[in-house]
């Protein structure tokens, strides 16, 4: 079967691989399309070693398809099923998950190789991360489960409450889905980024006020933004979207006065940032990092893109055959879309 083998940063391809049995506990998945994703980019320019300890390995996350073959003990999917699967499944019994912190889990098991006509699915994410979708979900629509996931778990870490004041700083497919759960938790929406095609998006989403910071100074920025804002004191929450230390310091700067700042973005290994720690004291500011996610938020994400509540296809700008994969990374990276989906 065809599928991408990652050789090293900027070493990708389509090759010719040997299918795989799925083992006791295990689905095997014909995969009817794949998303890429930022974590993809990322990998692909400068490597993963969490993500791929060995190499040459598989590549992908992001995937809905249909079920194949199971593994012995398999009783809750069969041939013929349409389903999907996050990246990962927790152990369920390290220090992380006994206290309830599952997306810390020491021993997370990862998937990927979804940028294939077919993907075995290891047994802990069969058992605890795998669920059946609805005729009505279109494949597209469903792979990027696993980003809609994490964000799931941005929300309950945020606190936002209806009729909050919230700023998200970012406007790529995780800003988009904080635009989106944000709206549906009944909060007014200020998306910023620097591109209007985006800010667009941003609105379609639920923005109700959009900030386009090029060519903005610091100052300028933090104004433009506090503007829409009750007061103009700031926002109750602001979320970062995009990964940048710069950008974490503006989502800070743009909070009110006994605000909170949630810090989404994965930054380079080693980024340092500034913090005004008397302004965090004296205006007890809250500032939460969060990663990943967990079983009832990926529960919970399935729901939200089965009923429609979410409609994953917005985050799609574009469907390409699985050849196209590293044409889609790189435009990815200049700007020319958000998400693709590959069909293999």
């Amino acid at each position: 079967m065809r599928a991408a083998i990652f050789r090293g940063p900027g070493q990708l391809a389509i090759e010719e691989i040997e299918r795989e049995k799925p083992g006791p506990g295990e689905i095997a998945v014909e995969v009817r399309a794949a998303a890429t994703c930022g974590t993809d980019l990322k990998s692909y320019r400068r490597g993963h070693p969490k993500l791929f300890p060995t190499l040459p390995a598989r590549f992908g996350h992001e995937f809905a398809g249909v079920v194949t073959e199971v593994g012995a003990g398999v009783e809750k999917f069969t041939p013929g099923m349409r389903v999907v699967a996050a990246n990962t499944a927790p152990c369920g019994y390290c220090w992380a998950c006994t206290i309830g912190r599952e997306s810390l889990c020491e021993n997370l098991v990862f998937l990927n190789g979804a940028f294939a006509e077919e993907i075995v699915v290891p047994a802990p994410i069969v058992a605890r991360n795998t669920y059946e979708i609805p005729d009505t979900l279109p494949f597209e629509a469903a792979a990027p489960l696993e980003p809609l996931a994490t964000v799931v778990h941005g929300m309950d870490e945020s606190g936002i409450r209806l009729g909050d004041s919230v700023v998200v700083h970012g406007a790529g497919p995780i800003g988009l889905m904080f635009v989106r759960l944000a709206t549906l938790r009944g909060a007014h929406v200020i998306s910023v980024d620097q591109s209007a095609w985006r800010l667009e998006q941003a609105v379609t989403a639920g923005a109700e006020h959009t900030v386009n910071i090029t060519d903005l100074d610091d100052d300028a920025r933090l104004d433009a933004i506090r503007a829409h804002t009750p007061g103009e004191r700031g926002a109750d929450v602001g979320i970062e979207a995009v990964g940048l230390p710069p950008v974490w310091e503006q989502t800070l700067d743009t909070v009110r006065p006994g605000g909170t700042a949630v810090w989404f973005g994965g930054t380079p290994k080693g980024a340092l940032m500034s913090v005004d720690t008397s302004r965090v004291h004296y205006e007890e500011l809250t500032m939460k990092g969060v990663f990943h996610h967990q079983p009832r938020y990926v529960a919970t994400a399935v729901k939200l893109l089965a009923t429609g509540r979410v409609d994953g296809m917005s985050l799609i700008t574009e469907t390409r055959p699985l050849e196209a994969l590293v044409d889609s990374l790189e435009d990815m990276a200049a700007g020319r879309g958000s998400k693709f989906a590959l069909v293999p």
